[in-house]
């Protein structure tokens, strides 16, 4: 049986339902997980929504078996990291009484569309900072506004993703702000809820309370929380939040260290101090959150890309039945720049093979799959790149160095490329559980096994491997 002190994540993502139990020492310890997906609206079959009750039940499964294989007297608290943006309305008797509508929903893209009624959109950016995305929190609650408005009036409290589970533990319920962060409902100087911005589409504010900060212990396991979840009654039921934000904290990045989380989106975020949110910002894509730390920003940017190489894995690569990523390497290697080839303008990422075909060209049928692979990964280089100088800006910090997490990590040759693109030091750590580790160290800290989460990540040992630009392949 492992031995030391546990931190308990539940950690939902969109793909996959995860229990992960941490060690005082930042190892996963072991980790049981089971596969998520949107259901149906059952009031508007053509929306999408997260099946609540599904997820728990999966949630609890995962948990027991995780549980089993530690002494529960070893157990320190537990806590629920989810995607952002996502929640929904509960009664006074505590009672959900719409189910939690999922980012992926496309009833909101009008919504953002028409969000100038209520509040001009630069407007709402530079109080924000949040990028208007059709998925944030305020167009649902809009939609609840323009559509269902009885249940605004029964309403009692709105409970984001992770804190609708955290009241499943524990009977208590609290938003934390890396959650209220997402939303486009909060102020980026106050770090709280904008008094202006819920003024402006008329929702009340006792209906979100205050949002408490990372690491508080907001109540313990109820009796019946512990026989579903295997976890002991009377655990101390820490909040977390936002997956993105304590996987940031997770890599191990430091203030002004940018982290880029390389999967089917590429999502590049930095620790800053300081932030802007005026119109160049908003033209170029820069998004604002709220750290897990207390007078921190995590300044963003993000574009799709995996999306777009499985794409070229399926269309160029379908006949690779085995090793196929380590094929289309070996190819992309072997077709060296220069000479005819792709011409693929970086914007392509910013949004999708559906929509930007005419930013790509040059892809004639006799050309060489592995030039196209290389000229996908070269654009989003490029496009990094681009990002790397956003945030900068809009952090006022220089780069030293990028720490890349994710499935994208494990493409050397595209670390390579990214560190010529951007002119600095690709850093691949070996963590891939980062949020859960993330959260684990606010465990730590709020059940006073260290002073601080800081304190607690220091006793990780994180194995780097540094790319660094080389002149060859410039």
């Amino acid at each position: 049986m492992p031995s030391g002190k546990y931190s308990i994540i539940y950690d939902c993502g969109a793909t996959n339902i995860r229990a992960v139990a941490v060690d005082d020492e930042g190892n996963i310890v072991k980790s049981m997980s089971y596969p998520n997906c949107t259901r149906p609206d059952p009031f508007y079959p053509e929306y999408s929504i997260w099946d609540i009750g599904g997820i728990w039940d999966k949630m609890c499964r995962a948990s027991r078996e995780v549980v089993a294989g530690l002494a529960v007297e070893d157990i320190i608290g537990v806590t629920v990291t989810t995607f952002g943006v996502d929640g929904t309305l509960f009664d006074s008797k505590g009672k959900m009484i719409y189910p939690m509508i999922s980012w992926q929903c496309e009833r909101t893209v009008p919504v953002l569309d028409s969000i100038g009624r209520y509040i001009p959109v630069d407007e709402l950016y530079a109080e924000s900072a949040t990028l208007p995305f059709s998925f944030n929190t305020i167009n649902k609650i809009i939609w609840f506004r323009e559509n269902r408005p009885e249940l605004i009036k029964k309403a009692h409290k709105f409970l984001f993703a992770p804190s609708i589970f955290l009241y499943l533990l524990s009977g208590e319920m609290v938003n934390d702000v890396t959650m209220a962060g997402t939303s486009m409902m909060t102020s980026a100087i106050s770090r709280g809820f904008s008094d202006r911005i819920l003024d402006a589409i008329s929702f009340p504010e006792e209906l979100l309370g205050s949002p408490v900060d990372p690491g508080t212990i907001i109540g313990s396991v109820t009796g019946i929380a512990a026989k579903a979840t295997g976890l002991p009654s009377g655990l101390p039921v820490v909040a977390t939040g936002h997956d993105t934000q304590f996987a940031i904290f997770g890599s191990g990045a430091g203030i002004n260290q940018p982290v880029l989380s390389s999967g089917t989106w590429e999502i590049l975020m930095v620790r800053s101090p300081s932030f802007d949110s005026g119109r160049e910002q908003l033209k170029n894509s820069i998004t604002t959150e709220f750290d897990p730390i207390p007078g921190l920003y995590n300044i963003g940017n993000q574009w799709i890309a995996s999306g777009v190489l499985e794409w070229i894995r399926k269309n160029y690569f379908s006949n690779v039945a085995a090793n196929t990523y380590e094929q289309m390497i070996n190819e992309a290697e072997n077709a060296l720049p220069g000479g005819s080839g792709p011409n693929i303008d970086p914007r392509f990422f910013d949004k999708g093979i559906s929509d930007a075909t005419e930013l790509v060209g040059g892809l004639t049928p006799g050309i060489n799959r592995g030039k196209i692979y290389r000229a996908m990964l070269e654009a989003l280089s490029v496009r990094l790149a681009k990002g790397k100088e956003a945030l900068e800006k809009a952090g006022r910090f220089n780069t030293d160095s990028i720490i890349c997490v994710g499935g994208g990590s494990r493409n050397r040759l595209w670390n390579r490329l990214r560190a010529n693109a951007t002119g600095v030091p690709v850093k691949v750590i070996d963590q891939k559980e980062t949020t859960a580790l993330g959260a684990s160290f606010f465990v730590q800290s709020a059940c006073g096994l260290v002073a601080g989460p800081e304190q607690a990540r220091e006793k990780v040992n994180y194995v780097t491997e540094v790319i660094s630009p080389d002149w060859f392949l410039l």
